[in-house]
């Protein structure tokens, strides 16, 4: 994690936003991201769900889609090409998405060090839940298992441009399981995805984990100065 302790920063802005659909979610951080990159606006993260939907990654393979588009009509899932890295990875109703919009300059431009920080968000925040996620040698995001019988339960994909990152990471609280039946979920054969739901029996929606989200990620960021507010848009 980042040891920040020296530096002054302005405070970090969370947005819970509800129900946003992934092409309009994707225009807004392109917005923020220009305008953090002119520092118009302090680091901000974006927190919602969005309507069922496939996206592919910069190093998407098609044959990662094993459902038909008749399938996929029927299921309701569209499916969306993006500028991140990573596959092919789904999102739906119940899965919470983090987006940070946050300048990495002048202390904080380690790619690897950044990623850390979205997967040690989700580790805490399983932890909340009683259940133990773990980084998987090899694998980015969080697993559950990972040596025995690996179940991923959290996903990371980022994009950064002149040291603003965009996208983030998908933590599954109660998600459709079987929506990633229609996928391989970042290329991973064999490997299982899993939610709160499926390990504990009972989840609470991504609203109500919404603010818990933003403090794990605060604390593992560097940042004591967090401000929550609930809205539609921002």
């Amino acid at each position: 994690m980042f040891d920040l302790k020296s530096v002054t920063r302005g405070p970090l802005r969370a947005v819970w936003l509800g129900q946003v659909d992934y092409q309009e979610a994707h225009a807004l951080q392109k917005r923020l991201v220009e305008e953090r990159t002119r520092d118009v606006i302090t680091d901000t993260v974006l927190l919602l769900e969005h309507p069922a939907v496939i996206t592919l990654g910069r190093a998407a393979k098609p044959a990662n889609i094993v459902a038909s588009e008749e399938t996929l009509a029927a299921e309701g899932v569209s499916v969306e090409a993006v500028g991140r890295g990573g596959d092919v990875t789904y999102h739906g109703p119940g899965q919470l998405v983090m987006y940070p919009i946050v300048d990495l300059k002048p202390d904080r431009r380690d790619v690897r060090k950044y990623v850390q920080v979205l997967e040690e968000t989700m580790i805490r925040l399983a932890a909340g839940f009683g259940i133990t996620a773990e980084r998987f040698d090899g694998f980015n995001g969080t697993w559950v298992e990972p040596e025995t019988r690996p179940r991923k339960i959290g996903a990371v994909g980022v994009r950064i441009s002149r040291w603003v990152t965009m996208h983030g990471l998908a933590f599954n609280l109660r998600p459709n399981l079987d929506h990633f039946k229609l996928i391989v979920p970042c290329g991973l054969v064999g490997k299982g995805v899993t939610s709160v739901l499926a390990e504990r029996g009972e989840s609470p929606s991504s609203e109500a984990c919404a603010q818990q989200a933003a403090d794990h990620f605060a604390a593992s960021f560097g940042v004591s100065d967090l401000v929550f507010e609930t809205r539609r848009h921002v």
